[in-house]
């Protein structure tokens, strides 16, 4: 048994699909197929290296006092002058959104049909699985979201929820169908200018490193499962990592060796951090 993590920490035990086979699976697609790689070689935002990063997703306005060179904020709750105010200090700026789950609160939640909603996430019973299978719907409405991304200045884009065939959703989605998924969501960003992250989803990390341009992962040093990250470091892509639960003592260390940038939060995710 194993914990996948969302959003502000969300822990969500299932049971990991195997490794080999996960990524065999969609290893060798039919020539032209929406699941192979492609390089995500660009005019966008390309970081390289291990970047000092700040992650603060709560509701308190964004900390700009913070020094980091990336900030990770919400799409629907900063303006386009608070991603001036970041830019102004030299920082790059991710748009944080869900984009494997709904969300009641959010402005657009009622452009989503109900045949989308799958069942609650765990331990967040108002918000709903997406069927992501269904990207005839999804597209349209995720591209108006990464318009939103661009529209107000951001560099980059980290979708949370890139592993719903890992989730309990309610919806018979395999590894092929969550490639695919992922795979839009990379094209959609870079149409737009945009860089774009791998939120957790571990097991097609091989597969997607090609395509996105960095990852965004939580709790990979206290689960022991950041070796499954090398395709990103290996290519000089950032890895920000987010601990949680371990100590400087233990995650730093770790953290350099597995060439990681890497800091520690509250689940809330408030603007509180430590920096290794």
């Amino acid at each position: 048994m194993a914990m996948l993590r969302g959003w502000h920490g969300r822990l969500v035990p299932i049971m990991i699909l195997a490794l080999l086979s996960a990524v065999g699976c969609a290893a060798a697609p039919e020539p032209g197929s929406s699941t192979e790689s492609t390089s995500s070689s660009g005019p966008w935002w390309q970081p390289t290296g291990k970047p000092t990063w700040q992650w603060q997703l709560d509701d308190e306005p964004v900390d700009t006092a913070v020094q980091a060179e990336v900030f990770d904020i919400d799409l629907f709750d900063n303006s386009a002058a608070v991603v001036d105010s970041l830019h102004a200090r030299g920082s790059r700026v991710i748009c944080y959104f869900t984009a494997g789950s709904w969300e009641p609160y959010r402005p657009d939640s009622a452009a989503f049909d109900a045949d989308l909603l799958g069942g609650p996430v765990q331990g967040w019973p108002d918000e709903r699985w997406l069927d992501i299978r269904r990207i005839d719907k999804l597209r349209p409405l995720l591209a108006a979201r990464l318009d939103m991304c661009r529209d107000k200045g951001f560099d980059g884009a980290e979708p949370d929820w890139a592993d719903n065939h890992l989730q309990d959703t309610g919806f018979d989605i395999g590894a092929e169908d969550q490639l695919r998924f992922n795979r839009m969501l990379a094209d959609l960003a870079h149409e737009r200018g945009l860089a774009i992250g791998l939120k957790n989803d571990l097991d097609q990390a091989a597969v997607l490193a090609e395509l996105f341009d960095y990852s965004v992962v939580e709790q990979c040093i206290e689960f022991d499962e950041c070796a499954a990250l090398e395709p990103f470091t290996d290519r000089k892509k950032p890895v920000f990592s987010a601990e949680y639960h371990v100590t400087r003592d233990v995650a730093c260390p770790q953290a350099e060796s597995l060439g990681l940038a890497t800091i520690l939060k509250r689940v809330e995710l408030d603007a509180w951090r430590e920096t290794c």
